[in-house]
């Protein structure tokens, strides 16, 4: 369904994202050290050291792995993103099929509700929710939890709209009436005749708000709202401990989470843009006809079925058609 650069596109998209993936569940056993691991064999890691053989990616102002945390950092990217896109899809998606399908005055203080949320500036919202729910905890689980929630708050208001709105636009279809003579449930209807028809958008909307969930990760963390260091690593956070060494020339801590949150960003938004051409029927793009060659012209002189040849056989079988019928009605006037 894909071909030229939008195919391009979509396979580099796919292949950032598989090796994401990849380094994020097999972060274990591809880290060289721990992720706060700043000694080997009793002897302490030099601080801010370049790259070098032993540390491929250097080390920070703790003394800790940059490329260890680069790694550790996909893996908590990961069960965020996951975590709080799934929470997105339960929580929002109920809510929009309710309250698009019953409406009245519970359609109306849901999207006063939603509406008030989406309005609220997102980061800020994130920050708030993630001081809530964190509730000074600093394990590891508590602070991918929290952070996980805060992005939720973001993106359930997204999700309940485009739900809300292609119900509404649905639930007085045909194949819904049908399902209301033969008198099937209000569930019934809401989850198996409306909700396959109105979340085709679902996916792509998913993929784009997996790569803005990992800046608002980043962003949670270098403003020091993250998770703490020493129980998961964070990119943002890396960035935001790399800030005073950039004035020193020592640019290895803060290049590589930076690239490591732009590659993944990038895959992911490449991935999104793809699926949405490809899925959107005004945005599709097709393989273009090869013309038609000798051996079809032979083809055609053979009288090969119809349905044997392809498209441009076709239309040139069309054509030659409508030429000698020109032909035959121009003999006939002369006559």
């Amino acid at each position: 369904m894909t071909a030229g650069l939008q195919r391009v596109t979509l396979i580099v998209g796919l292949a950032l994202v598989a090796v994401f993936v990849f380094v994020a569940i097999f972060a274990p056993l591809i880290a060289p050290y721990g992720l706060a691991q700043n000694s080997s064999d009793g002897v302490a890691f030099v601080a801010q050291q370049p790259p070098s053989g032993q540390h491929w990616f250097g080390t920070s102002v703790r003394s800790e792995d940059v490329l260890s945390r680069v790694i550790f950092g996909a893996r908590t990217a990961l069960f965020v993103i996951a975590i709080s896109l799934v929470m997105s899809l339960v929580v929002g998606v109920p809510l929009g099929l309710v309250s698009g399908y019953i409406g009245r005055a519970l359609d109306r203080v849901l999207v006063l509700f939603m509406d008030a949320i989406y309005a609220f500036p997102t980061l800020l919202l994130a920050i708030v929710v993630s001081i809530v729910v964190a509730g000074g905890q600093s394990s590891s689980f508590g602070g991918v939890l929290s952070a996980a929630v805060a992005i939720t708050a973001i993106y359930v208001p997204q999700y309940f709209r485009v739900v809300r709105n292609a119900t509404v636009a649905v639930k007085n279809e045909p194949y819904v009436d049908a399902a209301r003579v033969t008198g099937a449930s209000t569930t019934r209807i809401m989850f198996r005749h409306i909700l396959a028809n109105v979340t085709q958008s679902l996916p792509v909307i998913v993929t784009l708000n997996a790569g803005d969930a990992i800046l608002t990760l980043a962003a949670l963390g270098f403003l020091g709202f993250g998770i703490e260091p020493t129980q998961a690593a964070e990119w943002g956070y890396d960035l935001n401990k790399a800030l005073s060494d950039v004035s020193n020339g020592i640019w290895w801590t803060g290049i590589f989470p930076g690239t490591a949150i732009v590659l993944v960003v990038l895959g992911l938004t490449l991935v999104g843009e793809s699926l949405n051409e490809v899925l959107n029927p005004l945005l599709r793009t097709r393989r273009a006809l090869a013309p038609a060659t000798v051996a079809s012209d032979t083809a055609l002189e053979k009288g090969v079925p119809a349905t044997e040849l392809t498209a441009a056989e076709l239309d040139l079988r069309e054509s030659d058609s409508a030429a000698d019928k020109d032909s035959s009605a121009g003999e006939g006037v002369s006559q």
